[in-house]
């Protein structure tokens, strides 16, 4: 007899809400041990439509999908962020495990209130940072050896989507959220630059992070630019890696079997190339890493269910999302002191 599907929800009928409903769908409709059976939008015509579309009730307040629909055992929060933390705690306290859309809240406080309700309530909270199950990312994990500088962007057109939050908070804090979990060491320095060219709020920013173990990273974020950028480079000894997130691809540049060679010889090989006419980088060991392709949201929610069923912590835990959010608020700090110290 298989496992009893678990009745989710979605709180949010918005351009990430009805990704969360679609995935949903599919693994019901996959056989998969999981029930969509309501949506949540404050806006009743959203939450009608989106009904009609997935089949399932849909309401206008947390409140009244609850008093209805009866046990839910999960949900995706997936409103806008500066209301996170009003949305997940009548589902926290009525005992369902949450997967919350990124940034975990609009401030540490809201951030605190939601990790402490579920402490409380013994529930589950991921944060959706679906970078994370990128395939590139995934596979880029099993070559990290001791990575000392990193370059990330992650560059996009202007849409009116998530003006309610900046930059900082729309896209650079999955770059962050990554390098955090690459690097097993406190962040010492933050210097950042950042302008508001369209919105109110910061719409391109370029961060440096230095940490203490001495490892560097740079990244650039824009949602005003012309072309759609997402790729991250990291190098370590004897190795650089490039991952294009959107490709879902990995480059592997290796100098170790030449780092392992005396003066001597090495010199002798370059000199060899040199001869040949060859260019300097055919001594290099350059391959594609293979990646297994897979939409990063579905593969999200597929472990976010796993860990709801299993109870075990998701593999970005609320309190990963509060440690990427509380830097992304420091990069904050430092381009506002930018701002006024110049005059901006």
């Amino acid at each position: 007899m298989g496992a009893r599907p678990l009745r989710v929800a979605v709180v949010g009928a918005g351009a990430f809400g009805r990704n969360h409903l679609r995935v949903y769908r599919e693994l019901q409709d996959a056989g998969h041990a999981v029930q969509l059976v309501a949506v949540v939008d404050q806006d009743a015509a959203v939450a009608a439509k989106a009904a009609a579309k997935f089949s399932v009730p849909g309401f206008d307040s947390v409140a009244a999908c609850l008093s209805t629909v009866g046990g839910l055992d999960a949900a995706s929060v997936c409103v806008p962020t500066v209301h996170h933390a009003v949305a997940a705690e009548p589902l926290l306290a009525a005992g369902v495990d949450l997967l919350i859309e990124k940034p975990l809240a609009a401030s540490l406080a809201d951030a605190d209130r939601i990790l402490e309700l579920a402490r409380a309530h013994g529930r589950i909270v991921q944060t959706g940072h679906l970078e994370r199950f990128n395939s590139a990312v995934t596979a880029a994990r099993r070559h990290l050896n001791l990575p000392m500088f990193f370059e990330a962007h992650r560059l996009s057109v202007f849409t009116p989507r998530s003006l309610d939050v900046d930059v900082v908070l729309d896209l650079m804090i999955h770059d962050l959220d990554i390098v955090l979990s690459l690097v097993d060491s406190p962040v010492r320095e933050v210097r950042a630059v950042g302008l508001p060219v369209l919105s109110k709020k910061v719409d391109i920013a370029n961060v440096r992070l230095e940490f203490e173990n001495g490892c560097v990273a740079n990244f650039t974020a824009s949602r005003v630019s012309t072309e759609r950028v997402r790729k991250l480079r990291f190098f370590q000894p004897y190795q650089y890696l490039s991952l294009d997130f959107a490709r879902q691809d990995l480059l592997m540049i290796d100098v170790t079997a030449a780092a392992g060679m005396d003066p001597a010889r090495l010199a002798a090989m370059a000199e060899a190339v040199q001869a040949a006419g060859q260019h300097p980088s055919a001594g290099l060991s350059l391959a594609k890493v293979a990646v297994e392709p897979g939409e990063p949201l579905r593969l999200e929610i597929e472990s976010f269910l796993d860990a709801a069923r299993t109870r075990t912590v998701p593999l970005v835990s609320g309190e990963d999302g509060r440690r990427a959010l509380a830097l992304a608020l420091e990069i904050n700090r430092a381009i506002a002191a930018h701002a006024e110290r110049t005059g901006l």
